[in-house]
C-alpha cells in the first residue's frame, strides 16, 4: 500500500532533465562566437560550484547571467531543446507524475519561464513549481532575476520548503548537495539522490539512497512504474575482457556491469555468481552444473563467441537460464584469415620470411604456387563454410565441401557425398565443423593419408577435431605440404607459455586462437550478445536462444507482461489459465513455445493486477521460472 500524505519534491535541471538548461542556454546565444567553447565550460563550472555549495548560489546565478547575454526570444529554443532531454526514465514513467500529480512540488534554483511548459506536460501545474524568475530590459535582453525570490538566495532551497508547509512525509529527489540541504535543515524526511544524468560525490555520499534513475526511485517506494524491477539492480558479469562496447551497452540501457578481464575457474566461479542474473563469458569459462546451481538468481548467459560447449546447455534450460551466443559475427573475420593462410601456405611466404630475418637471401618459386585453379575442400558448409566458399571463388579456385547435413550450394560449389572424397581431391582442405564433441579426433591418421600428397590443411574450427601428432607426423613425412593451426586440444586460460608437436616445423602457421580476434568481429559481438540479452529481460524475447524455444514477441505498451518458464508436462497452460481466471485477469496477448523439455509461455494483461496472482504463478506446479515486467 501507498503512504497517505507523502510528498515529493523534485529538482529540474539534471534530475527531471538530461541537462542544466543554462548550459543549453548558452550553447545557443554563444553559437557562432569565436570564444564559445571556453564561456560554456567557465558556465558549467560556475554551475557546479553553486550545486555543490562552494559558492553562494546568488553568486552562481549572477555570474552565469552576465556570461549568458540571452535574450526573451531564446526561450522559446529552449524550451524545445529541453523537450528533447527529459530524462530517459523520467519519460518512461509518466503515468506516475499524472497519478501523484498533487502530490508533486518542483524545487528548483532553474527558471520558471522554461520549467513551467516543460513540467505541465507531466501534469504538475506552475501553482507547484518553485523556481526563479528573469529579469529583461526594455529590449528583453536577460540582464539578472528576482532577488527578492527565497531562491535566488544561498540555501534557499530550505527556506522554500519551509514556506510550503508539506504535510505528511517528505521526500527530496535531486542531483545536487543544494537539494540535499533540505534533508540536513530537517524539513524534509529523506533525500534520494538521482544519479542517471551526473554522479555528484557530495550528494551521493550524504543521501538516504542513491537512486540512478526514476525506476530505483519508484520501487523502493512500491509507487506504479514502467518496469517490475529496476535495471540498475539487475546485475551483468562480464568475464574474459570482452569488448568494452559490451560494457557500455549493458551499462548505458541503465544494468550494473562488472568487467573482469579473465576467465575463473570453477570454485571462483561458484562464488561470484551468487546474485548475478546476467553472465557474459567467451570460450574458456566452464559453465558447469555446479556453478548453474549456485547462481541463484541467473537468468541469462552470453557466450560472446561462437561455441557454446564450455555450457552446460541441458542444465541451463532446466534451471530455466536462457543462452545466447554470436553464430555470425565474426564469420567474416575468420574467412579473411583463412584465405590469407591458403596464400601464404601455397607461396610457402613463411620460409622465405623466417630465412630473410636470419638474414639468409633465396629467392626462387620453388613450392611456390597461385591458389588460382586449385581445389580448396571446405568441411563443415555453415556460415562460416558458406562465406569461405564465395571468396575462394572469387580469387578462382574451385571449391568443394562436405557437410553431414543437407546444405544448398553457393555459387559453383561442388558438393562431395564422402569425407574421403573431398579430401582425396583437395590441394587445400580447411575445416569449419562445429563444436559438438562427436567431432573429437574428426581427422586423424586415417583421414589425413586419404589427403592428396603435398596437401594443406587449415583449421580454424576446434582444437580437439585434429589429432595434433598425426598431423606432426604427416608434415615431418613430408605427406603434407602445409598447415595453419589457429585451435589446439589444449589451450592456456591466459596469456603465456605454450607448447604444441607443430612448433618449429616448416610450412607450418600457428596462431593463438585468434581467427576471430579481429576489432570488427569483438565489436560486432559486443553489439549482438548485449543486444539479445537486453531484449530477453526487457522484454522477454528469446529469439536466436541457443538451448530454448524461440518467441518473438510485439512490444508491449500500457501492459503487464507475465512470464513463465516450466517443465513441458501436460496441463501446465490449463493450470495458468485457470489461475488468470481466478484473479480475473484480462488477457490481451498471449504467446507459447515448447521444445521438448520446457514450455515457455508469455501473458500480456490490460490492467492491474492483485499481487497474490503472482504468488499463485509461481506455485503452479513444474514452474521452473517466473517474472514480471511491466
Amino acid at each position: 500500500m501507498v503512504e497517505v500524505g507523502r510528498k515529493y519534491v523534485f529538482d529540474f535541471d539534471s534530475t527531471l532533465t538530461r541537462v542544466e538548461a543554462l548550459d543549453v542556454l548558452a550553447e545557443m546565444t554563444l553559437q557562432g562566437k569565436s570564444n564559445k567553447d571556453e564561456v560554456i565550460q567557465e558556465i558549467q563550472d560556475i554551475t557546479n560550484l553553486g550545486i555543490d555549495g562552494d559558492i553562494s548560489f546568488t553568486e552562481s546565478l549572477e555570474r552565469r547571467i552576465q556570461l549568458l547575454k540571452a535574450h526573451k526570444n531564446d526561450l522559446e529554443g529552449l524550451v524545445s531543446e529541453l523537450r528533447q532531454k527529459i530524462s530517459k526514465s523520467i519519460a518512461s514513467n509518466k503515468e506516475f507524475f499524472e497519478k501523484f500529480s498533487d502530490d508533486i512540488y518542483v524545487i528548483s534554483c532553474g527558471f520558471k519561464e522554461f520549467i513551467d511548459p516543460i513540467v505541465q506536460e507531466y501534469n504538475i501545474p506552475s501553482e507547484r513549481v518553485y523556481a526563479n524568475t528573469f529579469k529583461f530590459d526594455e529590449e528583453g535582453n536577460i540582464v539578472g532575476f528576482d532577488e527578492a525570490n527565497v531562491l535566488a538566495s544561498h540555501n534557499g532551497k530550505i527556506e522554500c520548503l519551509k514556506n510550503l508547509d508539506l504535510d505528511g512525509e517528505v521526500q527530496v529527489i535531486g542531483d545536487g548537495y543544494s537539494d540535499y540541504v533540505m534533508r540536513e535543515a530537517g524539513i524534509a524526511d529523506k533525500f534520494f539522490a538521482y544519479t542517471e544524468n551526473v554522479h555528484r560525490e557530495k550528494a551521493a555520499n550524504n543521501a538516504d539512497h542513491v537512486t540512478p534513475n526514476l525506476d530505483e526511485f519508484l520501487y523502493v517506494n512500491n509507487l506504479p512504474r514502467n518496469i517490475s524491477y529496476p535495471k540498475n539492480r539487475i546485475k551483468i558479469l562480464l568475464l574474459e575482457n570482452v569488448h568494452p562496447d559490451a560494457f557500455e551497452n549493458l551499462s548505458e540501457d541503465g544494468f550494473s556491469v562488472e568487467l573482469v578481464k579473465h576467465s575463473l575457474p570453477e570454485d571462483e566461479l561458484i562464488e561470484k555468481i551468487k546474485g548475478v542474473h546476467v553472465l557474459g563469458i567467451r570460450s574458456k569459462t566452464q559453465v558447469t552444473q555446479k556453478v548453474l546451481d549456485a547462481a541463484n538468481k541467473l537468468l541469462v548467459i552470453g557466450a560472446f563467441c561462437i561455441g557454446t560447449t564450455q555450457i552446460d546447455l541441458e542444465y541451463s534450460k532446466k534451471k530455466g537460464v536462457v543462452v545466447f551466443n554470436a553464430p555470425y559475427s565474426n564469420t567474416r573475420s575468420v574467412v579473411e584469415l583463412a584465405i590469407g593462410h591458403i596464400i601464404m601456405l601455397m607461396r610457402n611466404v613463411f620460409t622465405r620470411s623466417s630465412e630473410i630475418h636470419n638474414g639468409t637471401w633465396n629467392k626462387t618459386a620453388a613450392n611456390s604456387r597461385e591458389v588460382r585453379g586449385k581445389n580448396l575442400g571446405i568441411v563443415g558448409y555453415g556460415n562460416i563454410g558458406k562465406q569461405m566458399s564465395v571468396l575462394a571463388e572469387a580469387i578462382g579456385m574451385r571449391v568443394y565441401y562436405y557437410d553431414v547435413a543437407d546444405k544448398l550450394p553457393l555459387g559453383n560449389v561442388i558438393k562431395c557425398d564422402t569425407l574421403e572424397d573431398l579430401l582425396s581431391i583437395s590441394d587445400v582442405v580447411t575445416l569449419h565443423i562445429d563444436d559438438n564433441k562427436a567431432n573429437k579426433g574428426f581427422i586423424g591418421e586415417r583421414e589425413i593419408n586419404q589427403m592428396k600428397d603435398g596437401a594443406m590443411l587449415i583449421n580454424l574450427s576446434r582444437g580437439f577435431v585434429v589429432d595434433i601428432d598425426a598431423l606432426a607426423n604427416a608434415l615431418k613425412s613430408g605427406k603434407l605440404g602445409g598447415a595453419a593451426v589457429d585451435v589446439y586440444p589444449e589451450e592456456p586460460r591466459s596469456n603465456g607459455n605454450f607448447e604444441t608437436a607443430l612448433q618449429g616445423l616448416p610450412n607450418v602457421i600457428l596462431t593463438p586462437h585468434v581467427g576471430g580476434s579481429t576489432e570488427e568481429a569483438q565489436r560486432n559481438i559486443a553489439d549482438f550478445v548485449p543486444n539479445k540479452i537486453m531484449a530477453y529481460i526487457n522484454s522477454g524475447n528469446t529469439v536466436d536462444a541457443v538451448n530454448f524455444p524461440n518467441i518473438r514477441l510485439p512490444k508491449h505498451t500500457n501492459a503487464h507482461r507475465f512470464l513463465h518458464i516450466h517443465k513441458n508436462v501436460p496441463g501446465i497452460m490449463a493450470k495458468i489459465s485457470e489461475v488468470l481466471a481466478k484473479y480475473e485477469m484480462n488477457i490481451t496477448g498471449q504467446y507459447l513455445s515448447t521444445d521438448d523439455k520446457v514450455g515457455y509461455v508469455i501473458t500480456d494483461l490490460d490492467k492491474e493486477y492483485n499481487k497474490e496472482v503472482v504468488k499463485a504463478l509461481k506455485n503452479v506446479e513444474n514452474t521452473i521460472k517466473f517474472r514480471v515486467l511491466y
